[in-house]
């Protein structure tokens, strides 16, 4: 009996790949350029749960999720990132974007405070806020 095993005869056989479409238009998601941001909070207890922020010079834009709030904050992104991918999908520019969720702000778990954006020199910036730096 040998002990060699049979070779598969799919390796044989020829490979081909299909490209397919690029996904959904979106913001780049980094910038050492000055952006403006908001703050988004729980709408049960107030808490920061993290910030969203843009800059047109770059065409960027993101949710950053605030460490302290945990899963909370996690779990609210997708709804922040859903609405700066329909922002970008229409071909606005991200401080439009902006402005359109301080006119709707209401999100899952949270909303973004009707106070005036903020500035900040760049997205690391306000990663370092949200880290609690």
């Amino acid at each position: 009996m040998s002990s060699e095993r049979p070779i598969n005869p799919r390796f044989d056989e020829d490979v081909h790949f299909d490209l397919v479409a690029p996904g959904p238009a979106r913001y780049r998601t980094r910038t050492d350029k000055p952006v403006r941001y908001l703050t988004v909070v729980d709408k049960e207890g107030g808490a920061v749960l993290g910030y969203v922020w843009a800059s047109d010079e770059d065409d960027a834009a993101a949710w950053v999720p605030r460490s302290a709030a945990g899963g909370r904050a996690l779990a609210e992104g997708g709804h922040w990132h859903a609405r700066l991918q329909e922002a970008k999908g229409r071909g606005i520019p991200p401080s439009q974007a902006l402005a359109e969720i301080l006119a709707t702000p209401e999100g899952n778990r949270g909303r973004a405070l009707p106070a005036p954006l903020t500035d900040a020199p760049n997205t690391d910036a306000v990663k370092s806020l949200a880290k609690g730096e």
